[in-house]
């Protein structure tokens, strides 16, 4: 987009060619080119741009290959606005020079040819044509869009990036936080800005050492990342190689010393096992087409690096294209069955595709000698949307045949035009008004490449990126009122919002009704979201308060001792047993209490115990022959009974459970708090209730403290000594 492009004389790195489609030369044509499409020449295309614009009745020589291209995957388009885009771009920036010496309007071509490559539809090339015209030249916004209608206008201007006369050093982070954005209203933004960039990529040559430094640091950190995102691969194994080739030019060589080897080589193992696949894929009857495909620099690289010395089957992929989903399944069936699979490398993209609209079967077989070739199947459908991503949508905002094709779920979008990873980026900028704090919160989250989905206990569903934890789901659910959670239940079982979430789980978000709770300084350290760190770093910068550094409930270190309540009759025991002269004492571990189901045992001093039922002390005391002794319960009703609270931990708690036990009328005979663990807190309590049938509203009462997700009777296990 900028005119400090270069020369293509001297472009990035030059791959080398060697048999069976290896990599492609970077600086020239996209590696998708269709074969037989001569490369373009952009000092000629130069020559013809400064003869202007040709006759009204035929396109311009100079565009002749985008309309080539474009008609090539949209056969009925209507070429007229590519003419008249083309005239005003030409004569717009007649007279100006890209660093290289050569007329600026090559560089929208050359985007404007990239995007007609990967299928891009009529709009999108009329807007790139014009993508540096309200930038660089005299030309309007109002006069785009007076001119080519509203969606080139805001194409246009999606692209346009900001002046930095007016934002100084924030320029850069606000002109991307525009672009998202726009994005988020059409996707086309982000792939022609995916364009130019390639495009200024591949001439960097001439800059400044340091300033294609910072240019493909930026393009590794923003722009291959959104392309990874929107599913644009061709642009974006392109881009990395280009951007390896600038910041670890050592290792670059490295890596091109080891393609350069692998093509000298006389065998050539890949070869042969494509062979054997078509020749299986035949007898069995199967229409396909079986193509190599090189891995790019990169790819090379992260492979040589993490299995160690390559070997020839390494360097590239079988890739199976056939012509509907079901024969992508009997493929795989045959070339399992025919050649050796290895299981492990078994991948289905299909039923469950990528979240940047990846469909494919990854596979991988084993020839005797040891060669691992790994197969990628997919229908030629599927290969064009993995190739182009949301490029090859056509117009996503075009009025959809089916009318199910744009159903909202969830309130987002359901086409991929605006994928949930989008959303919430859209959501979380909004709450980032510091462009630094913007800046290096995207990087972070674009870092972020795979996601994850999780089920809500009402049936819906939440996208986050993989190591997310309960708290980034509270957050992505309620936004700011998740400063009221208080834990979660994953899978059905209690969790802290600690707890990293994976792909599948049920996630039940446990709310309190406080309208004044607190999010917890200790949540930042569990956010992995944007959406979640900023909304507790802006809750906590707007509350300044002691009680930020207060300990939750107790010191880790140690228990804290026994808090005794008022003194208290202890009360006699109102059971009655069958054994004459026996005193009777109530089991501390089942703490039974009118009307519990009740039984007793003798032991030493003759005493009988009396338990519950279904105490496990019963059985115990079954096993080692004690003779059970009947019991009734008699006329009084107090009794004593300890429970125990469950709650995660917040300020003041201890007292509010307190107040709610007095306010039911309830003595406390003694309470506990074991040190918190992983956010949770556990309390005991001897409580003396006047009457037994109070039971059950006390334990509701102490439920609906918030913070509390758990009341229960006592059950200690020690109790067969008694």
């Amino acid at each position: 987009m900028s005119a400090e492009a270069t020369n293509p004389a001297t472009p990035g790195p030059v791959m080398p060619s060697p048999k069976l489609s290896a990599p492609v030369e970077r600086g020239a044509a996209p590696a998708n080119r269709r074969k037989g499409l001569p490369r373009i020449d952009l000092r000629r295309l130069g020559r013809a741009a400064l003869l202007g614009p040709g006759a009204r009745d035929r396109l311009p020589d100079a565009i002749g290959h985008v309309a080539e291209a474009h008609r090539a995957h949209h056969p009925s388009a209507d070429l007229e606005p590519l003419r008249r885009a083309w005239v005003l771009a030409e004569s717009s920036h007649r007279g100006q020079m890209r660093k290289s010496g050569e007329p600026y309007i090559t560089h929208p071509l050359a985007v404007t040819l990239i995007l007609a490559e990967l299928g891009a539809e009529t709009t999108t090339l009329t807007a790139s044509l014009l993508h540096d015209t309200v930038e660089d030249t005299e030309v309007t916004l109002d006069q785009v869009g007076k001119e080519f209608g509203e969606e080139v206008r805001y194409l246009v201007d999606g692209v346009t990036k900001l002046e930095k006369v007016d934002y100084g050093a924030a320029a850069e982070p606000e002109t991307f936080r525009k672009m998202l954005v726009a994005t988020g209203n059409d996707v086309r933004v982000m792939s022609i800005k995916l364009a130019d960039r390639l495009h200024n990529m591949r001439t960097l040559g001439v800059m400044r050492p340091e300033k294609q430094a910072r240019i493909a640091k930026v393009t590794r950190d923003v722009l291959i990342p959104l392309a990874e995102r929107l599913g644009v691969q061709a642009l974006k194994t392109e881009l990395e190689d280009l951007v390896f080739a600038i910041l670890h030019p050592e290792e670059y060589e490295h890596t091109r010393g080891l393609i350069d080897d692998n093509a000298a080589r006389d065998a050539d193992p890949l070869a042969e096992i494509a062979v054997e696949v078509r020749g299986v894929l035949r007898e069995a009857g199967l229409q396909a087409e079986v193509v190599i495909r090189p891995r790019h620099f990169v790819s090379v690289h992260r492979r040589s690096r993490k299995r160690g010395p390559m070997r020839g089957a390494d360097f590239g992929r079988i890739l199976v294209l056939v012509n509907e989903d079901a024969d992508c399944y009997g493929v795989l069936g045959e070339l399992h069955t025919c050649l050796t699979p290895v299981v492990s490398e078994f991948k289905d993209f299909i039923a469950v595709p990528k979240f940047n609209l990846y469909q494919s079967l990854h596979t991988a077989v084993a020839r005797g000698d040891g060669e691992i070739a790994e197969v990628l199947i997919r229908t030629h459908q599927m290969h064009k949307v993995a190739e182009a991503g949301v490029i090859a949508l056509g117009n996503p905002y075009a009025a959809p045949a089916d009318e199910q094709a744009e159903r909202s779920v969830d309130g987002e979008r359901a086409d991929p035009t605006r994928p949930g990873w989008l959303s919430r980026l859209l959501d979380w900028q909004a709450g980032a008004a510091d462009p630094d704090t913007f800046w290096s919160t995207l990087r972070e989250d674009l870092a972020q490449d795979r996601e994850i989905t999780v089920f809500r206990a009402d049936g819906g569903s939440l996208g986050l990126p993989e190591g997310a934890s309960c708290v980034d789901a509270a957050y992505a659910q309620y936004g700011d009122d998740a400063h009221a959670c208080m834990g979660a239940r994953v899978n059905g079982r209690l969790a802290t919002l600690s707890t990293v979430l994976r792909d599948g789980d049920t996630v039940q978000l446990l709310m309190g009704q406080d309208p004044a709770s607190e999010p917890s300084r200790e949540w930042l350290e569990h956010a992995h979201t944007p959406a979640a760190r900023i909304a507790i770093q802006r809750w906590l910068a707007a509350h300044p308060s002691p009680r930020d550094t207060e300990p939750s409930e107790a010191p880790a270190a140690a228990p804290r001792p026994t808090a005794e309540g008022p003194a208290v009759r202890p009360g006699t025991a109102n059971a009655v047993v069958d054994q004459s002269g026996a005193s009777v004492r109530l089991a501390g571990c089942c703490t039974p209490v009118p009307p519990d189901d009740v039984t007793g045992f003798s032991v030493r001093g003759g005493v009988v115990t009396v338990h519950r039922v279904e105490c496990a002390a019963v059985e115990t005391m079954k096993s080692v022959g004690r003779a059970e002794v009947g019991v009734s319960w008699g006329d009084t009703t107090e009794c004593r009974v300890t429970l125990v609270a469950e709650s995660f931990g917040r300020p003041h708690l201890l007292a509010d459970l307190t107040e709610a036990i007095a306010l039911e009328g309830v003595a406390i005979v003694s309470a506990t708090v074991e040190p918190p663990s992983e956010q949770r807190v556990r309390h005991t309590y001897t409580l003396q209730l006047p009457d037994a049938a109070h039971l059950p509203g006390l334990m509701r009462a102490m439920r609906n403290v918030a913070g509390v997700y758990d009341v229960s009777r006592a059950r200690h296990q020690a109790a067969a000594a008694q």
